[in-house]
């Protein structure tokens, strides 16, 4: 889910444009579509690989076919891509285990070899031993057919800043943003009406069906917890475990989900500039938490000037250091980053980090779920009165940055919604919700409100964790409750309120880049993202 960066100026520009809205009425059990292609089964084959040492090369890959619009099941086909990765343990065979790393936009075809991997680090191979992985690229999305892609060179730099400063800047983004919108619109205006979360939970049951599999178990990371949620919601009786990390709140899709964001985002921030400081003796960037912020803008000023590097401007700029309030590991390479930049004038170290998204096709399928999942507003004194509020308030590190990530939806070719309405079923088995307590892509609220949706779930919090979706990355609590849940169903007592806690490691949580070790203790690590592509 995409990370989310305004001030007071009075604008008014009427958003147009309606269109068809999908129905988000649950299915009851498999659709005709799901039947047709189990019938047909999966021709698995090889998977294109990079070279020798790519995992993708012990793992098979197949397109699955699938209706565009499943209430038109023998209508336009599109197709989807498929990986497995197989389990190893003959007797001790549990099954399908879906993986998806969130956005929505993000691929997932290499998420079958990686989550066995990531299991594999932190002690629990025996457990993806036991499953079938099964990884794959959302509709519109990676190696899927067709992938959406709208304007390549949308996100090139140099952009213009996020913060506008007069109307006449606010009004640039605003046309750029309705270019971007009109760019998919005529390219891809037929298939954005079906791209709901609803239409691709109904893909994974037509994989489910292909695959001779009565039931599937699911991992989530980020948007993957709505994307689990909506699945469980559509088809309950076909789930048998599911793992939700870094939860989305189901009732702030979508718009108001990137508002708490821009909340949660300055906080983390802010520990950033505080972490620098602690430590001013090895970045030399200030002794406290608002010198070294006040640096930072400093440098974000100038570069709308003269761009870092020619190539990083304020927006740039942002979009990299954003990451360091996404996840930890990213504290130090950062602050040598904006070190070597303030300090010595060197842009190299910056340099390395742009551009590192998920390029076009997964910005264009992240705008093209969330425009069609639910309502937006329409009229853009909202999007900008909203924003304006924030930054007064102190928001001001991502407001404006989201407020743009988002924009192109304002000027959708059509109204998107009703958002479905998750719910839990008495069909649904327990459910296990990871949620760390300062997540900033998704807000701690979002475990809360998803344990109350599905009582069946079990909601363990990781008490002080800034890392979005940090299962699986070095944890024990965590990963060992993951691992046995996955292995035998164990699930925490119930309780009000979250039903277990884990502290968050020190060393990986607040690093200490002059330690000799900056290994997390055991070794272990996501190396593919989580969260937005």
């Amino acid at each position: 889910m995409k990370r989310i960066v305004l001030v007071a100026t009075a604008l008014v520009t009427t958003v147009g444009g309606t269109g068809a809205v999908v129905p988000a009425s649950a299915d009851t059990g498999p659709s005709g579509a799901a039947a047709a292609v189990a019938a047909q089964g999966i021709d698995w084959g090889k998977c294109e690989v990079s070279g020798p040492n790519d995992p993708m090369n012990n793992a098979q890959c197949a397109q699955v076919e699938v209706p565009l619009d499943y209430s038109r099941p023998q209508g336009r086909k599109i197709s989807i891509a498929v990986s497995r990765f197989r389990h190893t343990d003959e007797e001790n065979y549990q099954g399908v285990l879906f993986v998806n790393p969130g956005g929505p936009g993000g691929s997932g075809l290499a998420y079958g070899p990686a989550l066995a991997r990531w299991l594999g680090g932190v002690g629990h191979a025996d457990v993806a031993a036991k499953y079938d992985i099964i990884g794959f690229d959302p509709r519109g999305v990676g190696s899927s057919k067709p992938a959406i892609t709208c304007d390549p060179d949308y996100n090139d730099p140099v952009r213009p800043a996020y913060v506008p400063e007069t109307r006449r800047d606010e009004l640039a983004w605003i046309a750029k943003s309705k270019g971007y919108a009109r760019d998919c619109e005529e390219k891809f205006g037929w298939m954005l009406p079906h791209m709901r979360t609803t239409d691709a939970a109904r893909d994974v049951d037509t994989i489910r069906a292909a695959l001779g599999q009565e039931k599937i178990s699911w991992y989530g990371f980020s948007y993957g917890t709505y994307f689990g949620a909506t699945y469980a919601t559509l088809f309950p009786k076909r789930v048998r475990r599911m793992v939700m990390d870094g939860n989305v709140n189901p009732k702030n899709v979508w718009y108001d989900s990137q508002l708490e964001q821009d909340k949660a985002f300055e906080r983390n921030i802010r520990a950033w500039f505080g972490w620098v400081a602690e430590y001013d003796s090895v970045y030399h960037l200030g002794t406290s938490e608002k010198a070294v912020r006040a640096k930072y803008y400093e440098a974000l000023h100038a570069a709308e000037e003269s761009p870092i590097g020619g190539k990083i401007g304020p927006a740039e700029l942002t979009d990299i250091i954003l990451s360091a309030g996404y996840n930890t590991g990213y504290y130090i390479p950062f602050a040598e980053a904006l070190s070597a930049w303030i300090n010595d004038k060197d842009p190299s170290v910056l340099l390395q980090w742009l551009g590192s998204g998920g390029g076009d096709n997964g910005f264009a399928v992240y705008l093209a779920v969330q425009g069609a999942d639910a309502r937006w507003p329409r009229n853009w004194t909202k999007w900008h009165h909203d924003a304006a509020k924030l930054h007064r308030q102190g928001y001001q590190f991502e407001t404006w940055g989201n407020v743009w990530f988002n924009a192109p939806i304002a000027f959708w070719p059509f109204n998107g919604g009703p958002a479905l309405k998750l719910k839990g079923s008495r069909h649904l088995p327990g459910m296990l919700l990871v949620q760390s307590t300062k997540d900033a892509a998704t807000p701690v609220e979002g475990g809360l409100e998803m344990h109350k949706v599905f009582p069946s779930s079990r909601l363990v919090f990781e008490v002080g964790g800034k890392t979005h979706s940090n299962t699986l990355n070095g944890n024990a609590c965590l990963d060992d409750k993951v691992a046995a849940y996955l292995d035998t169903g164990a699930l925490p007592d119930s309780s009000r309120g979250p039903d277990a806690y884990c502290d968050a490691v020190p060393a990986l949580n607040d690093p200490d880049p002059t330690a000799m070790q900056l290994k997390a203790a055991s070794g272990a690590g996501k190396d593919l993202p989580v969260g937005r592509p």
